[in-house]
C-alpha cells in the first residue's frame, strides 16, 4: 500500500508530477472551483451529500456515517470500473475533497490497496485555496507588465489575441472572466466563473509565465463583471508602463458592431442592457437610444455611447488610477481588422525584444 499526504503549498508547485488530479467532492463543489486539470469523481453526489447531511442533523452521526459509507462504496466502485481498470501500475493520482479528507481518503485507501501510489492534498481544497491566494502576489511581482490601454472599441482584446498568437506572453482577464468588462459586457450564453474559480484561473495563467519576458495585459478596472481582479495584480498593473491603443471613432464603431453582433441580432436584449444606464445618463437619453435601436439606427447609438458615456469615464479613470498613463506610448493599427492588429503585434514584439537587456 502506498498512500501519502502533501501540503497544499507543495501541491501547487508539484501538480505536474501527477498523472490525474481527482476531485472527490460533489458536482456542485467542483463547479464552484477545482484544482487545474482536476477530474470530478464524486464520493457523494449533490443529492446524496444533501441527504446524508440531513440525516446527520436530524438523526445522528452514526446513522449518517453508515448510510454514507454504503453510498460512497458504490460510487467508488463505479469510478474504479469506469476510470481505473485500464490504468497501469505506475499511475500516480492526486486526490482531495473539501477539508477533512474523508471522501478523498475513502477513495484513496482503496486505490492504494490496489497498489497505486496515491497522494492526498493535506487540508483538501480549502488548503489549496489558501495556498493559491497566498501565491498570487509572488507570481505577480515576478513579472514585467505592459498594460494595453485604449478607449472602448479600440481593439485591446484583438491586440492581445494577436500578441498571443505570435508567441508573446498575455493575460486575458476578460477571457478568464467570460465578460467584456462594462455594463454591456455580459456575453449571452456564457456564465461568469465564481470568484474562487476566477482566482484559480488567474493563478494558473500566472504560473505558466516566464519572468524574463514581458507580459501584456489589458487595463482593467478592479472588477470584470461580477468578479474582482486580485489586488496585487491590479496594483502591479496600475504601476506599470502603458501602451495607448488608438483608433478613429468610425473604426471603433465598426469593431463594436462586429464584436457585439448579438446586440444587432437581438435589439430587445440591447435595449434591456441600455436600461442599466438610466441612472447615469438619464431617462430621456436612454429612451432615445432605445427608440433609435428599435428603428434600426444602431450605429449612431454606438457612437454616442462611446463619445458621451464610455470615453469620458474611461479617460478619467485611467488618469486617476494608472500612474504611467500620461507617458503611454501611442500605438495605432491601420484599421480595426485582425490583420492590422497582427501587424501591430509583430511590431510591438520586435520593439520589446530589441529593448531587452542582453
Amino acid at each position: 500500500m502506498s498512500l501519502s499526504t502533501l501540503p497544499a503549498t507543495e501541491v501547487i508547485q508539484r501538480l505536474h508530477e501527477f498523472d490525474t488530479v481527482i476531485d472527490a467532492r460533489s458536482e456542485g463543489e467542483y463547479l464552484e472551483d477545482h484544482l487545474p486539470g482536476a477530474v470530478n469523481w464524486p464520493t457523494l453526489n449533490n443529492e446524496e451529500r444533501r441527504d446524508i447531511g440531513t440525516l446527520y442533523k436530524q438523526v445522528n452521526a452514526f446513522e449518517a456515517k453508515k448510510r454514507g459509507a454504503a453510498i460512497a462504496a458504490r460510487n467508488i466502485a463505479g469510478h474504479i470500473e469506469r476510470e481505473v481498470i485500464d490504468k497501469p501500475k505506475d499511475w500516480k493520482p492526486l486526490a482531495y475533497c473539501w477539508r477533512g479528507g474523508k471522501r478523498s481518503g475513502s477513495l484513496s485507501l482503496i486505490l492504494s490497496e490496489i497498489g497505486f501510489r496515491v497522494t492526498l492534498v493535506e487540508g483538501g481544497y480549502k488548503a489549496f485555496r489558501a495556498a493559491v491566494v497566498q501565491d498570487i502576489p509572488r507570481l505577480v511581482a515576478a513579472q514585467d507588465w505592459r498594460v494595453i490601454c485604449g478607449t472602448t472599441g479600440s481593439g485591446k482584446t484583438r491586440l492581445l489575441q494577436a500578441l498571443l498568437q505570435q508567441g508573446a506572453q498575455v493575460i486575458d482577464l476578460e477571457g478568464l472572466a467570460c465578460h467584456r468588462s462594462s455594463v454591456l459586457g455580459a456575453i449571452p450564453g456564457l456564465t461568469q466563473p465564481t470568484q474562487k474559480r476566477f482566482d484559480t484561473l488567474v493563478w494558473d495563467a500566472l504560473r505558466g509565465l516566464e519572468p524574463n519576458r514581458p507580459v501584456f495585459i489589458e487595463s482593467e478596472s478592479k472588477k470584470v463583471g461580477n468578479v474582482a481582479v486580485p489586488t496585487s495584480l491590479i496594483e502591479a498593473m496600475r504601476a506599470s508602463p502603458c501602451l495607448n491603443l488608438v483608433l478613429p471613432d468610425a473604426e471603433r464603431v465598426a469593431l463594436l458592431m462586429e464584436d457585439y453582433d448579438f446586440f444587432v441580432r437581438d435589439v430587445e436584449h440591447f435595449c434591456n442592457r441600455l436600461q442599466v444606464l438610466t441612472d447615469l445618463r438619464g431617462k430621456v437619453v436612454v429612451e432615445g437610444w432605445k427608440a433609435s435601436v428599435r428603428a434600426g439606427h444602431i450605429e449612431p447609438v454606438v457612437r454616442e455611447l462611446l463619445t458621451q458615456h464610455y470615453d469620458p469615464t474611461y479617460l478619467q479613470s485611467m488618469r486617476r488610477n494608472f500612474q504611467q498613463f500620461e507617458d503611454a506610448k501611442i500605438i495605432a493599427p491601420d484599421d480595426h481588422s485582425t490583420g492590422a492588429m497582427a501587424v501591430l503585434a509583430e511590431q510591438l514584439i520586435r520593439e520589446t525584444v530589441s529593448a531587452m537587456p542582453l
